[in-house]
């Protein structure tokens, strides 16, 4: 793996390369005298070097410069390579750095001026060295525009993969909750299940002490274990709130279904209210969740039953339940 360099390393570097190229392309002696330029014309032949830093900043000011040192040295008779050269870096820079049709426009300009005061030094509109300088900046406002291109091609595919990043995040959380409220809803059936044999055990337990202190030990019994019962339900639940996973979530599934009813009334059944299971022949299978469902509607039907179809009477007392399963 190549060494970490910082930030600023390859944007100095590639400044340096700039303005090295124009100096050198001030001070070269070319054979041909019309691209020498001499006291006071090297001096504003080498100005555009100085604006070479600042053109990722103010890329039409460099622009700007460049040209208007290649104007001033043409009229003094003098086709400055260096002003031509960066010309062509700000061009570059322009397309790059500002908006498609602010880019587009300034290096339309560019190469036309170019084209224009080419002429003066060289006499002639068509001569193949000054076109080239204005094929280079067309070329060099190409390259701008691409690179301007892929930088917002690869924000925008960065934003999406964001995007889609925080949407995965919010859809985890939105399973998350749903998971909860699931495991809150079902936890809550069982803790009123467990809640009303309690309840029921109580009756029995306190209209028994006196006369059948036997059966008011079993009822106890009975509240005991439904108390530990509850207790371990709950929590479970609170283990589970806590957590920010949600795979835990899916450890705890109080899906009880019509196989245990059998246990379900026998908890009733010890708790001192005699309910009558009548199961038809012929029940076909269920899925997981109508199964469920079909154990929580009569439980729930059951414990209904001990809280409101008691009146003033003692526990002891109850008329027997009936549940059907058809």
């Amino acid at each position: 793996m190549p060494p970490h360099r910082p930030p600023g390393v390859t944007t100095h570097l590639s400044d340096v390369i700039v303005v090295a190229a124009v100096v050198l392309f001030a001070v070269l002696p070319f054979p041909d005298h019309v691209f020498r330029a001499r006291g006071a014309l090297l001096l504003i032949s080498l100005l555009p070097a100085v604006a070479m830093p600042f053109r990722r900043h103010w890329p039409l000011a460099t622009l700007g410069i460049s040209l208007a040192c290649s104007v001033i040295v043409a009229v003094a008779g003098v086709l400055a390579p260096s002003t031509l050269i960066a010309a062509v870096i700000a061009a570059y820079s322009v397309t790059s750095r500002t908006r498609r049709v602010t880019g587009t426009v300034a290096v339309a300009l560019a190469a036309l001026l170019v084209f224009l005061v080419s002429a003066l030094p060289l006499g002639d509109f068509f001569d193949s060295r000054a076109l080239q300088f204005v094929a280079f900046i067309v070329l060099a406002g190409a390259m701008g525009d691409a690179a301007r291109s892929r930088r917002e091609y690869i924000a925008a595919v960065t934003e999406r993969a964001e995007r889609a990043e925080r949407g995965k995040d919010e859809e985890a959380r939105r399973r998350v909750a749903e998971e909860r409220v699931r495991i809150a809803r079902d936890l809550h059936d069982v803790v009123a299940h467990q809640i009303s044999v309690i309840s029921l055990s109580a009756g029995v337990a306190s209209s028994s002490l006196a006369t059948r202190p036997e059966r008011a030990q079993e009822a106890l019994t009975t509240i005991r274990s439904a108390s530990r019962t509850v207790l371990a339900d709950i929590g479970s639940l609170m283990s589970l709130l806590r957590t920010e996973d949600a795979d835990h979530g899916r450890d705890f599934h109080p899906q009880a279904g019509l196989a245990q009813l059998d246990e379900l009334m026998a908890r009733f059944d010890q708790a001192g209210l005699k309910v009558e299971l009548h199961q038809e022949p012929g029940i076909p299978a269920l899925s997981p969740a109508s199964d469920h469902a079909a154990y929580l509607a009569l439980q729930e039907g059951v414990t209904n039953a001990h809280k409101h179809g008691a009146g003033g009477q003692t526990p002891s007392s109850f008329a027997p339940a009936k549940a059907t399963l058809s």
